[in-house]
């Protein structure tokens, strides 16, 4: 094992171009990686800093992830050709989804970003309700600070659960990130079992 500081100075910048990149390319598993680095900060000499800053890490990637996102939406939304782009968004919404978001939307802005980032597949629909509706990237950003604080600290009891369930930071980031995807795959199931 390499030590701690060479883990540290290569799991930090990692765990932040990772989510940045899977905040605006969502097929990078975002929880995952969040979860795994704070097995990984659990095992450490000092556990306390180094579960801080996988929090302050992974909250920061995906607050500009998103920001970022959202801002390349609205300029989008404004060019020219941004019909075509909205249209291609529209095409990866399920258009149930996106028409519960839009109607919630309507009622509760800011509340709505935040249980959106929670619900695996949640985000893109509603942001896309974001752009349909035209919301301010000042109002965005209102709300996209809190879920992405809150979408942080779920991940990271995801990763602090399965760390302390195995002796091996190994074995922690192995149950975590299975932990990750029954989360991440558990609605659908769902939603599909309940349609037949």
């Amino acid at each position: 094992m390499p030590p701690e500081s060479t883990q540290q100075a290569v799991t930090y910048p990692s765990l932040f171009l990772l989510v940045v990149l899977g905040s605006l390319v969502p097929v990078v598993p975002t929880g995952a990686l969040v979860s795994g680095a704070a097995v990984v900060a659990l095992h450490q000499s000092v556990p306390g800093r180094a579960l801080a800053a996988v929090f302050v890490v992974g909250a920061a990637a995906a607050f500009l992830g998103d920001v970022t996102l959202y801002w390349l939406g609205r300029r989008g939304v404004d060019s020219k050709s941004g019909s075509r782009w909205l249209e291609r968004l529209r095409e990866h919404a399920p258009p149930q989804r996106l028409t519960q978001a839009q109607d919630q939307l309507r009622r509760h802005e800011v509340p709505v970003l935040i249980v959106s980032r929670l619900i695996p597949a949640g985000r893109i629909p509603v942001m896309l309700a974001c752009l349909l509706a035209r919301m301010r990237t000042r109002e965005f950003v209102r709300g996209n600070l809190p879920a992405c604080l809150a979408w942080t600290v779920a991940y990271q009891l995801v990763g602090l659960f399965s760390g302390s369930l195995f002796p091996e930071p190994w074995e922690g980031v192995v149950a975590a990130v299975v932990l990750t995807v029954i989360i991440s795959v558990a609605p659908t199931v769902w939603r599909r079992l309940r349609g037949s």
